[in-house]
């Protein structure tokens, strides 16, 4: 989908913990239903840039974790003055919002199941991914699943979906996806050690998949090389600190096989034979 120009006010309709994570729910009912794997820069109304040393400066860029009848949810983890001040909302502030930016995620080929593989708040755009390919009809489009429709497309095995955390805190960020498998750094929770083992274990078990992954640059590199080595097709959806979110700063640049690219507008989804 097509972002409008400029920002929006939305309101916070609600904001809830979940484990070492806050997931906030606002109403925006005039912008574009979203694609799974697209992005939104967000900032408070209030206080944003007056805090200490009077940060944060600039919007910061989320997956959009749902979106169902013009409500969005993103997953915050507080790891900065940014994301500090956004995991304050609650239920009835105002959040700016721009958005939807970049290239989502595109449909299994040659009738693969989906293996979605997420690491910490890259688990948010899996979560949405995950309801499109195993909604009632199949494959779906967010609209028709906030409408209830059925897709046309024909049905295939439902998504297979493993994530990594830190700990056992962190991995309460699982139970938003259905069936997920969890590994765990510290082994509290699932596996212990990194997802990429539970990727190998999947892969073993059954290659004619297509892997959907987000997570931090270093999962995502493990993931790539995993994938390319062995010829799976992968969409990787990565991370980047963004000014702007739409391809005007050239902050976001990745290098590719063809050259520098803006994950804002060429991704956030590239392809991992791309990379």
């Amino acid at each position: 989908m097509i972002a409008p120009l400029g920002r929006r006010l939305a309101e916070v309709s609600d904001a809830r913990r979940l484990g070492a994570y806050v997931i906030v729910s606002a109403a925006d009912p005039h912008g574009p239903t979203p694609d799974p794997g697209q992005f939104y820069m967000l900032a408070t109304e209030e206080r944003w840039g007056g805090g200490e040393d009077e940060r944060p400066f600039l919007p910061r860029a989320f997956s959009v974790l749902r979106a169902t009848a013009h409500t969005l949810e993103f997953m915050l983890e507080d790891v900065g003055p940014g994301t500090h001040r956004l995991g304050e909302l609650r239920a009835g502030d105002r959040l700016w919002i721009a958005g939807p930016f970049g290239n989502g995620f595109s449909a299994p080929r040659d009738g693969r199941r989906p293996l979605l593989v997420g690491g910490g708040v890259g688990t948010a755009p899996l979560a949405i991914w995950q309801d499109v390919v195993d909604s009632p009809g199949g494959l779906a489009t967010v609209d028709e699943l906030a409408r209830g429709a059925r897709s046309s497309a024909a049905r295939r095995e439902p998504a297979i979906a493993i994530v990594g955390f830190r700990d056992a805190h962190h991995a309460e960020g699982a139970a938003l996806l259905d069936d997920a498998r969890v590994a765990t750094d510290d082994g509290s929770v699932g596996h212990a050690g990194p997802v990429t083992d539970l990727l190998l274990a999947e892969l073993g078990l059954d290659p004619h998949v297509e892997v959907y992954a987000c997570g931090p640059p270093g999962m995502l590199e493990a993931v790539r090389a995993i994938c390319v080595e062995r010829d799976i097709p992968a969409q990787l959806a990565m991370e980047s600190g963004m000014a702007c979110g739409y391809g005007a700063c050239f902050g976001c640049v990745v290098e590719t096989k063809a050259g520098y690219v803006r994950l804002c507008v060429d991704g956030p989804v590239l392809e991992a034979a791309a990379l």
